[in-house]
């Protein structure tokens, strides 16, 4: 039986496109559940959380809101800082993963954690040797041409935050911050941070409320009725 998981995430797009690449491995691991600000119904063995605009760094354990107690959680983050990390794992998190990691690798990283075994990055340096574009699931802005790292940073001026907050955040420097939103201002088209909002909130970048059940069995499989 392939395990159960639940994505959270405030963005639904965030959480469909993990959902979509780990369906080529839904033998092993099947995504029970689409979790957006929303109690999660169905029994699940790994909470995944993607902390795509998570402004906090650290937020409190999604488990006990879920009702999931029993599960397991992976942080699954492009903040690769050795610092997040210990800070992650000196809470009650089983599983810290870079979003530069392989759908395959992400896989090996929930069974493992379900066999009780606590999975830290091997190098807590910042990945370099993979593209964003390549690597896991979808964020808001993709399509537009926006990496993760421009993303984020967008997300998080939505939210409010300054560029030395967002830096503070990030455990970027306050330049790279610059550079990040320069780039993206460009590939958006706008100047401004009020238009660069206008622009975000309606391509994506406003948190949803929505919420999806997925069958935990796996596709073809029926249940003893039938059904």
């Amino acid at each position: 039986m392939p395990l159960t998981v639940a994505v959270v995430n405030d963005y639904p797009l965030v959480v469909a496109g993990l959902r979509a690449v780990l369906e080529p491995y839904e033998s092993r691991v099947l995504v029970a559940e689409l979790d957006v600000n929303t109690p999660v119904i169905t029994r699940v063995d790994v909470v995944l959380q993607d902390t795509f605009g998570n402004a906090q760094g650290r937020s409190p354990d999604p488990r006990r809101a879920m009702g999931q107690t029993g599960a397991k959680l992976i942080v699954f983050s492009w903040d690769t800082h050795a610092h997040q990390v210990r800070t992650a794992m000196a809470g009650d998190v089983d599983g810290y993963v870079f979003k530069s990691a392989s759908a395959a690798e992400l896989v090996d990283a929930v069974e493992q954690v379900h066999r009780g075994v606590r999975v830290v990055p091997v190098s807590m340096a910042p990945a370099a040797t993979r593209d964003e574009a390549g690597a896991l699931g979808r964020w808001p802005g993709d399509e537009h041409g926006l990496s993760g790292r421009e993303s984020e940073v967008l997300a998080l001026i939505c939210q409010g935050l300054s560029n030395q907050q967002i830096s503070e955040r990030a455990y970027l420097g306050v330049n790279t911050i610059k550079t990040y939103i320069r780039s993206a201002y460009r590939k958006i088209g706008v100047t401004t941070r009020p238009q660069a909002v206008i622009w975000a909130m309606s391509h994506g970048f406003k948190p949803g409320t929505e919420h999806r059940v997925v069958d935990p069995a796996p596709t073809g499989r029926t249940d003893p009725a039938g059904r």
